[in-house]
């Protein structure tokens, strides 16, 4: 059964990969759906292409690095709805060896990956709290489990935001949020060399089977909640 069109979802880093398949998925479902990424012009392609279904999202240009444009964001978002479901998905990497990552790359990951996700919380809950409930989705990755060479910045933003909503999982089970960590493996996305996509696309996952499960948790009713799940290609990992 379709959602009201009262509830809200903001999802961030829209602009491609999963987090635009999932925008697509939860129009799709009458969420009413707020998206988020620093490339305006490809939200506005993804709006673009939903006018095909009759559908659209609404654009929220921002920088999830900065606490003062995650915090501006929210109060547009609650000033016309309840915001019922964030998607911290915005993410970025960079494939190198600790030793040559500049500090300017392990900033930007580690505001972005983890500090971002931070801030979409801290920002959100309050207002959750006030409503009687809501949901946060993590996007996490494999990295946060296992232990893949180029990766250390990633891996670290990845498990910090995995300790962090362990945490706050406990920390708001009273107060009806469910918090939940989606640990996906390989996905083809533009995360991924346009060379590594091209030879192992067979071997991924694609972002609209991530974003069914996406819609598929947001669904769950009652006190049921799935607190963290693992999505693998069937193949396995890369």
């Amino acid at each position: 059964m379709a959602k009201s069109k009262l509830q809200g979802v903001w999802i961030t880093g829209a602009s491609s990969g999963i987090g635009k398949a999932a925008a697509k998925e939860f129009a799709r479902v009458g969420a009413r759906v707020f998206v988020s990424a620093r490339r305006v012009k490809e939200l506005e392609r993804l709006n673009n292409e939903l006018k095909e279904e009759k559908l659209s999202v609404e654009i929220m240009p921002c920088n999830v690095a900065s606490s003062t444009n995650v915090d501006q964001v929210i109060r547009k978002i609650t000033a016309e709805t309840k915001l019922e479901c964030i998607v911290n998905n915005a993410g970025i990497t960079s494939f190198k060896a600790a030793e040559d990552n500049s500090i300017a790359e392990i900033n930007d990951i580690i505001h972005t990956n983890l500090l971002g996700s931070i801030y979409a919380i801290k920002y959100a809950v309050p207002h959750m709290i006030s409503a009687g409930g809501g949901t946060i989705i993590n996007i996490l990755s494999s990295a946060a489990k296992s232990t893949f060479k180029n990766s250390s910045t990633y891996t670290a933003s990845k498990m910090g935001l995995l300790g962090y909503t362990n945490v706050l999982r406990e920390e708001l089970r009273e107060k009806n949020i469910k918090v939940v960590n989606v640990i996906p493996g390989a996905t083809e996305t533009p995360m991924w060399h346009a060379d590594i996509r091209k030879e192992k696309s067979d071997f991924m996952m694609s972002p609209e089977e991530v974003a069914h499960v996406l819609v598929w948790l947001y669904l769950q009713k009652g006190s049921v909640v799935s607190e963290e799940i693992t999505l693998k290609p069937i193949t396995g990992d890369l």
